[in-house]
């Protein structure tokens, strides 16, 4: 689910539409939080699928740690990519905003977050000589992101979270310790899939 203070706008033709604040959205804020309308699928799923719909996942779909394909129920499937994002993914289940998003900002991720399967190519950014979001991004810029997240959760105890009704007990009970400085985050690199990971075991699915 994404933070509702958030609006899908148009762009321009070259990028199409994007998701962008409504109001202050302070850093240390929950922005999206997977919720039970997420739609998950198994890799068998998916290439079970005739390929029109095979082509909307692979648009629209992250992978997961299990290499499962995370579906978006709302506007969350039109956030863009930036190499300088404004929320970071975590092993939580829920990205969590690293700078006060102000209102009129875009809200972005990096791609790199999302066990892509192969290099996509991106716009150019002024300060940032990547180029391409890489599937093994997770590994090579875990920890930069680790330090953001790090950082952005001193003050999740300190601001309005909306989505914490759809975030998962235990990870919500997890985000508060380390509020609170009783647990350390864990690593980004929680969230990686291995492609030589063993096939997935149905029953987790």
């Amino acid at each position: 689910m994404l933070h509702p203070h958030t609006e899908v706008r148009f762009i321009n033709p070259q990028i199409g539409s994007g998701v962008f604040a409504t109001r202050l959205i302070p850093k240390g804020t929950v922005v999206w939080a997977q919720d039970r309308f997420d739609r998950v699928y198994t890799e068998g799923e998916v290439r079970a699928l005739e390929p029109v719909y095979q082509e909307i996942l692979e648009k629209y779909c992250f992978r997961d740690c299990e290499g499962r394909w995370v579906f978006c129920w709302d506007n969350t499937r039109y956030i863009n990519h930036s190499f300088f994002p404004t929320c970071i993914a975590t092993p939580y289940r829920f990205e969590i905003a690293v700078m006060d998003i102000e209102s009129g900002q875009q809200i972005t991720n990096d791609y790199g977050f999302f066990n892509i399967i192969e290099p996509l190519e991106c716009f150019p950014e002024p300060g940032c000589d990547r180029t391409r979001a890489m599937p093994d991004d997770l590994l090579r810029y875990a920890d930069t992101w680790d330090r953001q997240i790090a950082d952005a959760f001193r003050f999740f105890g300190k601001v309005e979270q909306p989505l914490s009704l759809v975030i998962a007990p235990e990870h919500l009970a997890k985000a508060r310790q380390i509020a609170c400085g009783e647990a350390a985050p864990d690593s980004i690199r929680l969230c990686y899939h291995d492609p030589a990971r063993a096939p997935e075991d149905p029953a987790r699915a």
